[in-house]
């Protein structure tokens, strides 16, 4: 059984390793995908469940938290073509409940954080989730002056000509305002002018939009305003950024007040005391859910006091005080025409349904996951049956989930109409691109069978090295303008380009051969082949963790080679050190295996990277044509960066999540028991254990009024 299809509770350590890994890779593609594109490829379901289980391995394996965790990310990465804006404020996200339950759970936690008792009066207000593009809009002295998408939460794209052009979006502001605010609210477009505008188009020849949702944020991340001003977009006001100064000292008087300066707030926004409260309005949204003028996928729950919600603050990229409840996932059915088999860098043969297109909710789906053999023959983690153990077979008829924008996921089979003829699916045991035996490998630690059936043939497997140039040259590593996947086949096949290290050795070969130039292959000319050779000698230098990912090494990720780069500094020196790494023994093993966030199951896989010689040769190949900028250095802002702070006891002045979320904030790392790392601890009455183990190392140990004391509070 592969790791995804594995419950959470039955994780191995190792397994739990590689999960995060995949996790963190997968969710990071589909916020490019949806945040980037306006072209998202999986459901909001299936992106919400995905998400879900990142976390709730997180919350089994602490010590496992990548630094790339989807936990600590928002949205996507800016388009090029727009100015990029550092908001002053980051831009976040939400988190999600999906049932009542975590609604109550979500209250109960913010009441334990504030220390609130349960018999005590907590306001929260409720919202409509409106299915758009959030934007954030600066006034100064009353006069707009700047608009930005969200972006990746910190960094956005400039489209202040195009929100000027939108009606609901005022120029100056009405009343009394702060000299500075920052408006945030949502851009989208109503389903009747959606529905028109299709018409309009299918009038004129031209093709048809998809849904609202994309439709807004296409238009209005147009290079040419003038489209977007022909374009019905429409604004809701609900949230706000960098100020000096709100006009209340709640979220819902905050928003009230937009809509006297000239905003449009939503009219069903309103503020209860109880769960019960915040549960009935969700439930009368959701039954007038068809009915509304736009789309919505949820409903928003906020702490209405604004000193409350600072006191909760936030986690890594979410705020405390506020989530959002969503909707459940429509569904439908279609045939499934196919499955076919894709061999990706490490070898997995994945499999991928094919689906006669269908229609579910305004969005047209054609293809899907299907994980690995055992989801298709109707076996889950740990051996137990899924969809009561029917399997999936080609032509059956399936239904489908999805709730929000895209691709679902195959929920059921119905066996009445089950063609007489259908067979159970095969998988190939051999690799259906270089013949090689795919076997299923044994975990070491838990005896049991893997369910992703790897590709044995290696570096000779053409779809592997096809692949492992394609994550060479990617967004994340090397990044290389004009070498993407059509390239990356091409030069492979025709022999160009075998490996990364021939990348940088094209443009001599190309000169030395008077025969075959790339300027006259098909596709290309003088002016293409020049622009790549720029794109591929401007990226000889690049930052180390980009260098360290773009290996391809097994459980490395973007977070693990963040982490690997600021330990080892330079490529010189992380290529040595991982070379002097022989039978998971000796000084450079130690040092690897204890780096905090690696562990054994990453390292094992980096050792057994650098003994292949291959990979070895091609690594030294690359550092003579390269050359990876050495890691910065981590700046020291306050007295706790970097140090690691153990808070034990009953805490008076704050609650143990309140605690932390200082610390980190002041640039430390906290952690849940005492070692020999630990630079400081503060303790309150009733500190046990921990204190004793402190003051055996000698550890500083202060009590809580002396910890505000240094904060400065």
């Amino acid at each position: 059984m592969s790791d995804e299809t594995t419950a959470v509770e039955a994780l191995s350590e190792d397994q739990a390793a590689r999960e995060l890994e995949r996790l963190a890779a997968e969710i990071a593609e589909h916020n490019r995908h949806y945040h980037t594109d306006d072209a998202p490829v999986v459901s909001d379901a299936e992106y919400d469940a995905l998400k879900r289980r990142n976390v709730a391995i997180e919350e089994r394996f602490p010590h496992l938290v990548r630094a790339d965790s989807p936990t600590n990310s928002v949205g996507g990465a800016v388009l090029d073509k727009f100015e990029k804006v550092t908001h002053k404020v980051a831009m976040l996200s939400l988190d999600n409940a999906f049932s009542e339950e975590d609604v109550q759970d979500f209250v109960d936690r913010v009441r334990r954080f504030l220390k609130t008792p349960a018999d005590e009066p907590l306001a929260f207000t409720a919202e409509p989730k409106i299915d758009g593009l959030s934007l954030a809009l600066r006034y100064e002295n009353g006069n707009l002056v700047s608009a930005a998408t969200r972006g990746d939460g910190a960094v956005g794209e400039n489209v202040t000509a195009n929100a000027r052009t939108i009606r609901d979006i005022p120029h100056r502001l009405k009343g009394d305002v702060p000299a500075v605010i920052e408006v945030r609210g949502e851009v989208f477009m109503t389903k009747a002018d959606f529905a028109a505008l299709n018409r309009r188009q299918e009038a004129e020849g031209k093709q048809t939009y998809v849904n609202p949702r994309n439709t807004a944020a296409g238009s209005l991340r147009q290079l040419d305003s003038s489209i977007t001003a022909s374009r019905p977009l429409k604004f809701f006001a609900y949230a706000w950024g960098d100020n000096n100064g709100l006009p209340a000292d709640t979220q819902l008087g905050v928003v009230e007040c937009f809509g006297e300066w000239g905003f449009a707030i939503n009219p069903l926004m309103q503020r209860f005391e109880t769960v019960e409260g915040l549960i009935r309005h969700y439930r009368l949204i959701e039954s007038e859910r068809a009915e509304l003028a736009y789309d919505i996928d949820g409903v928003v729950y906020k702490v209405d006091d604004l000193q409350l919600q600072a006191r909760l603050g936030f986690v890594s990229r979410s705020p405390r005080w506020a989530i959002a409840h969503k909707f459940p996932a429509e569904t439908a059915t279609t045939v499934l025409l196919d499955i076919e088999i894709q061999v990706g860098r490490t070898g997995a043969l994945s499999p991928v349904a094919r689906l006669e297109p269908v229609t579910v909710g305004g969005v047209v789906v054609s293809n899907a996951t299907l994980h690995n053999e055992d989801y298709i023959a109707g076996i889950g983690s740990n051996g137990e049956p899924i969809r009561d153990g029917r399997d999936l077979r080609i032509g059956d008829t399936v239904t489908i989930y999805r709730a929000g924008d895209v691709i679902p996921k195959v929920m059921d089979v119905d066996l009445s109409k089950r063609p007489a003829d259908s067979k159970p699916y095969v998988f190939p045991e051999t690799c259906p691109v270089c013949d090689s035996p795919a076997t299923r490998e044994i975990n070491e630690k838990t005896g049991r069978v893997d369910s992703v059936r790897r590709c044995t043939g290696g570096l000779i497997c053409p779809a592997q090295a096809v692949e492992k140039l394609k994550h060479f040259v990617s967004r994340n590593a090397f990044d290389i303008d004009g070498f993407g996947d059509r390239q990356a086949e091409a030069f492979y096949r025709d022999g160009l380009v075998r490996n990364p290290a021939e990348i940088f050795t094209l443009q001599a070969r190309d000169a030395a051969n008077e025969l075959q130039k790339l300027k006259n292959r098909e596709g290309w000319g003088e002016q293409s082949a020049n622009n790549l050779f720029e794109a591929i000698e401007a990226r000889r230098t690049v930052d180390l963790h980009r260098f360290i990912f773009a290996l391809g090494i097994r459980h490395v990720g973007e977070g693990n080679a963040k982490i690997l780069a600021r330990v080892y500094q330079s490529a010189r020196g992380f290529v040595d050190a991982m070379r002097a790494i022989s039978d998971a023994q000796g000084e450079a093993w130690e040092d690897l295996v204890n780096i905090d966030g690696i562990g054994p199951t990453v390292a094992h896989a980096i050792a057994e990277f650098f003994a292949e010689p291959h990979n070895a040769a091609i690594v030294e190949q690359l550092l003579e044509e390269v050359h990876p900028n050495d890691a910065e250095q981590v700046a020291t802002d306050t007295a706790f960066s970097g140090k690691t702070i153990v808070f034990t006891g009953s805490l008076e002045r704050m609650s143990r999540d309140e605690a932390k979320a200082m610390a980190e904030r002041l640039g430390a790392k906290t952690a849940g028991s005492v070692s020999k790392k630990t630079d400081l601890v503060v303790a309150g009455p009733g500190a046990g254990s921990k204190l004793r183990k402190a003051s055996e190392l000698g550890i500083e140990v202060i009590d809580e009024d002396e910890w505000f004391t240094r904060i400065g509070e």
